[in-house]
């Protein structure tokens, strides 16, 4: 459809639309399917693609088979959220957590990254993910006082076949970056490689970063200790913490605590 046959097309419809007002949703759909049908020299409107309707049927299937019958939970999430758990996951496609382990609109807050890590307490570098962490903790009330039968914790999910973690365990770490990002990113995780390396350094590569994936939770975990209002929740015993390991090789998911021997910061 050329440029002068899609204008006088529009014209004829907003003519039609103005003699029969009930005609309005009708109308509307055409100009829409015109519009994406048109394919213009300069590219300013092009064809309709594949991943375009992908997304747009699936947010009608989501609107038909969840939003509209379950009302009750979308008005109240209208209202705000008081999310059950804070999960920190990969940005891997294969892992979403609300998909693997059934969690609703408002149960969780989650931050997703590469290779599920979580860096120490710096106001400065990844001060984002500290944004993240304060916010839930001393704003949304993530705590132990919502307990459900998972418990309230922030979780940590490692998963397997982790690009992130491969990247960690076989960067020199030497000379210049191959990367902008991604080398300084996965350095959070260090001492789990040294970790690995020490106790699993004979093992096979494909190995090693199995038992990465899981000892970079823990590093994960122990960095979260880092910041003051998540010590303070673990003394108080408010909130608590949990490491995650999902394998979507075999098909299943793994949950442990570290127990930390906390104590309250003493006042000088």
């Amino acid at each position: 459809m050329g440029k002068d046959s899609y204008e006088e097309a529009i014209a004829a419809l907003q003519k039609l639309l103005s003699e029969k007002g009930e005609l309005g949703p009708v109308a509307a759909a055409k100009i829409g399917e015109i519009t994406a049908e048109l394919q213009t020299a300069d590219g300013s409107a092009t064809l309709s693609s594949e991943s375009v309707e992908k997304l747009k049927n699936g947010f009608i299937h989501f609107k038909r088979e969840k939003y509209e019958k379950q009302p009750g939970l979308y008005s109240e999430l209208a209202r705000g959220q008081s999310p059950t758990y804070m999960v920190f996951a990969c940005s891997d496609s294969r892992v979403c957590p609300s998909h693997v382990l059934n969690l609703h609109p408002g149960e969780a807050f989650m931050v997703r990254n590469i290779a599920n890590m979580v860096p120490a307490y710096d106001k400065t570098k990844y001060s984002g993910v500290g944004a993240a962490i304060e916010y839930a903790v001393l704003h949304l009330k993530v705590n132990l006082d919502k307990i459900s039968c998972f418990g309230e914790e922030i979780v940590v999910i490692g998963h397997s076949a982790c690009g992130g973690i491969k990247g960690l365990m076989s960067f020199p770490f030497e000379g210049p970056s191959s990367t902008d990002f991604i080398e300084d990113w996965v350095k959070i995780c260090l001492p789990a490689k040294a970790k690995v390396l020490a106790d699993h350094g004979d093992k096979p590569f494909g190995d090693q970063c199995a038992q990465c994936e899981k000892e970079a939770v823990n590093v994960s975990l122990g960095n979260l200790l880092s910041y003051p209002f998540v010590r303070e929740g673990l003394v108080n015993k408010t909130l608590a913490l949990k490491g995650g390991y999902y394998d979507f090789v075999k098909g299943s998911f793994e949950l442990w605590g570290l127990e930390f021997g906390l104590s309250p910061a003493l006042s000088v």
